[in-house]
């Protein structure tokens, strides 16, 4: 019998996570300064801030304006510090992580755009700089444009200051690595949680160097939990979800796979390791029709394994009302595209948003190819539980 998680123990791992992030990571939300109107990006470097008006914020932490395609500008000046809660933060990464609820978005820090984005490409985590000193100084400007279906937000603005040795992480780090740890734990060896929780409560004096106390605490317990050694391993694979059309025209689906591959390839430069993954063929065909310099880059890192190409059907259809024509016909389309364009078919039928499955898919997808399915709304119900969130179907072959 698995033993029952101990609130005070999840208190109090997810008080040091806090702690540990307070050291290196500031909220902006409460501090950026309005006007609800569309100027140019040099009146907003130019003009005098006292004119702005201070945000406030709704119930759930967000800045949010009238929908409508209505523009809101918000700006602020960030200075930094000797250190925050005396943690040193020279020569450290500087980086704006936002999120936000907007038909389009633009980032100008010191009058420069340096990141657009819309609806699909929301998460940004825009580099202000690759190593700051005290005194160092940014405006930054957000230019957004609700959508015309809803009201927009502003819904997460943070500093990060990030270390860029991997041999001496900053304390942000090692609080994401404590929370990744905690979850695993809860999941697959609760009883493992005291001892963390029992460690973290002797070491903890709340200053900077917890950083360092925890991870060697971390450190110490991965080997009896089986964490970062041969029997487990957490992979993580970028993704973008597109819808072709929803409550936007079909013009509008085709600047966000613009913006979203261009982003992709931008962090490829900026991260090298991360891996990026996207499931519908039909979107990589109008790329290759209208933008052959973009997709030339796409084919380059799809070669180098860099850009992984999944979904095996030409879009992600409906799959429960069809018939089974359609159903074939996707997966040919898909999967010949595939082979044709890059040399290789999709093992991997990626669904997350279709709302049915019909009980015949199985022998559509082992005869195009197809070794996996994925998706994640069999969860989306509230009456009738699915058992699994991983499985494997044996089928017959005749």
């Amino acid at each position: 019998m698995t033993p029952p998680v101990s609130q005070s123990q999840t208190n109090l791992i997810s008080k040091t996570i806090e702690q540990l992030r307070s050291f290196c990571q500031v909220n902006l939300q409460s501090t950026w300064l309005y006007q609800e109107c569309d100027r140019s990006i040099t009146d907003v470097v130019t003009s005098n801030l006292s004119d702005w008006q201070p945000v406030e914020l709704n119930a759930k932490g967000h800045i949010a304006w009238k929908g409508g395609k209505q523009v809101l500008w918000l700006v602020q000046k960030l200075l930094v510090p000797q250190d925050l809660q005396g943690y040193p933060l020279t020569g450290l990464s500087l980086r704006l992580a936002l999120i936000w609820w907007a038909d389009a978005a633009e980032v100008y820090v010191n009058g420069e755009l340096v990141q657009a984005g819309d609806l699909f490409d929301f998460y940004p985590r825009v580099l202000l700089s690759q190593s700051v000193s005290a005194g160092d100084e940014f405006i930054v400007a957000l230019r957004l444009v609700s959508p015309g279906h809803d009201q927009g937000a502003l819904m997460r603005s943070h500093l990060i200051y990030e270390s860029t040795d991997y041999n001496h992480p900053d304390p942000g780090f090692v609080a994401d690595e404590l929370a990744v740890t905690q979850l695993y734990l809860e999941r697959f060896a609760p009883e493992k949680l005291d001892e963390l929780a029992v460690e973290i409560e002797r070491t903890n004096r709340k200053d900077a160097e917890d950083a360092e106390r925890v991870r060697q605490i971390l450190l110490h317990l991965r080997p009896s939990a089986s964490i970062g050694g041969s029997k487990f391993k957490i992979n993580l694979l970028g993704h973008a979800h597109l819808d072709l059309a929803w409550l936007w025209p079909v013009s509008e689906t085709w600047n966000a796979t613009q913006n979203t591959f261009e982003s992709v390839l931008k962090l490829q430069k900026d991260f090298p390791e991360l891996i990026f993954c996207h499931s519908t063929p039909a979107l990589y065909a109008w790329v290759e029709e209208h933008r052959p310099d973009l997709f030339a880059a796409i084919q380059e890192a799809v070669a180098v394994g860099k850009w992984e190409i999944i979904g095996a059907t030409w879009v992600e259809p409906e799959l429960n009302l069809i018939s089974g024509e359609s159903i074939v016909r996707q997966l040919l389309y898909g999967q010949r595209y595939y082979q044709e364009q890059f040399g290789k078919i999709s093992p991997i039928v990626w669904v997350p948003d279709s709302f049915g499955f019909c009980a015949t898919l199985p022998q559509f997808f082992v005869n195009a190819g197809v070794e996996y399915f994925v998706t994640q709304k069999l969860r989306w119900n509230d009456t009738t539980k699915f058992d699994y969130g991983a499985f494997l179907v044996a089928i017959a072959r005749r």
